[in-house]
């Protein structure tokens, strides 16, 4: 092996050191669409890993949307929309978007992350503060980094936190309130009715990352404002379609002078190509059938009952999830690892999560339900939990 340079010495040591304590990623090969199961390594498991809440991601309905888009429109976008202009079905997607959501207006981004790359600086800067949950997603974070705001954390889901440290925060400009919709490493849910009164009393912006809460919450997978009742009372609604709706890309639904002003100094989307055709398409077709039934979100639910249930009766410690998200505290990261191996070899492919996703010593197998699986597929994901939880001491 070729020696390595000095300059890059540091980085191999980095990279020994979490694989010594059990922090190292080992990201496994997929041979087969993203599904209730999935082929890796020439075995077929039973996959509790995907965001692919719905099941939408090997839809026959999607599949063939995107492959009649491309026959019509080609695949890529040619540039950025304000140079190059918009294709028709961009503007149809955000249009159907913002009606489903019931949202003066939509636009779309490349990724969640990139909506939120965008709108943050987009919205605060240098002389603005922003309030952020303690437990917010990285992109939320890089979001607030960006826009060189000062950033007060508040105590997880804690109203009177919040309350607290705007009181002891008068002397900036504009100011935002920003939280997760579903926190995705717990699955617990904010209180948006509550930080929608507080940023109502202080006259504060709102925004919301529903990421976990697309397709999932509010009345045929509408999201958390739905979910609240707060249509019109949320300044800012950011939303993935590369979970629930099963194909990739971002959204900002919201006020209308928002959304117009996100199209003119949004980074994103001033600086980088939009969706591809056959991804616009497959995300039109996922909002169609969304409206067409709550059938997928009904049997969501219905199977996250079913495992949740499961998994208290085998004595498993799921913390205080409240959606389709089970993690399976274990605690440490080696355990957490070892724990997914064990249900790899088994048949179960649920990957373990340690820091820093999840902070020291609340390392866990993070399950995720999906419309996708059978009541069989439940049983039999329960079964081998049970076996290498009793196997390693677990339960």
């Amino acid at each position: 092996m070729t020696p390595l340079p000095q300059k890059t010495a540091w980085i191999q040591k980095e990279i020994d050191a979490l694989k010594a304590a059990g922090l190292y990623n080992h990201i496994r090969i997929i041979d087969s669409p993203m599904d209730a199961r999935v082929t890796i390594d020439g075995r077929s498991l039973l996959n509790f890993c995907a965001n692919n809440y719905l099941g939408l991601a090997n839809h026959p309905r999607i599949r063939a949307a995107a492959q009649k888009a491309i026959d019509e429109y080609g695949i890529g976008p040619g540039a950025v929309r304000t140079i190059a202009g918009t294709m028709s079905l961009h503007i149809e997607l955000e249009n159907r978007l913002a009606a489903f959501k019931k949202a003066e207006a939509c636009i779309s981004f490349q990724s969640g992350f990139a909506a939120n790359l965008a709108t943050i600086p987009a919205i605060v800067g240098r002389d603005d503060v922003i309030f952020s949950d303690e437990l917010n997603h990285a992109s939320i974070i890089d979001g607030c980094r960006l826009s060189r705001a000062r950033v007060v954390r508040y105590a997880h889901n804690d109203m009177d936190d919040l309350a607290r440290q705007i009181e002891a925060t008068p002397e900036y400009g504009r100011r935002m309130i920003i939280s997760d919709g579903v926190f995705s490493m717990d699955g617990d849910i904010a209180p948006l009715d509550k930080i929608v009164a507080v940023a109502e009393k202080y006259d504060i912006i709102t925004m919301v990352d529903d990421a976990h809460g697309e397709g999932v919450l509010g009345t045929g997978g509408r999201g958390i404002v739905d979910h609240f009742g707060l249509h019109g009372r949320v300044d800012i609604e950011i939303g993935t379609l590369s979970k629930a709706f099963g194909v990739v890309g971002g959204l900002v639904a919201g006020r209308a002078e928002i959304i117009e002003w996100l199209r003119q100094r949004g980074r994103p989307f001033l600086f980088s190509s939009a969706m591809t055709v056959p991804d616009v398409a497959a995300c039109l077709e996922a909002v169609n059938i969304l409206s067409d039934s709550t059938e997928l979100v009904d049997r969501l639910w219905n199977n996250a009952k079913i495992f949740s249930e499961g998994m208290a009766q085998l004595g498993f410690d799921t913390g205080h999830s409240a959606t389709p998200i089970v993690p399976v505290m274990l605690g440490e990261a080696p355990l957490a690892q070892q724990f997914s191996r064990r249900l790899f070899e088994e048949g179960v492919f649920a990957m373990a999560i340690g820091f820093p996703t999840v902070p020291q010593g609340k390392a866990r197998v993070r399950v995720m339900n999906s419309a996708a699986h059978s009541s069989t597929d439940i049983e039999q994901a329960l079964e081998i939990f049970g076996e290498v939880g009793r196997e390693l001491g677990v339960v």
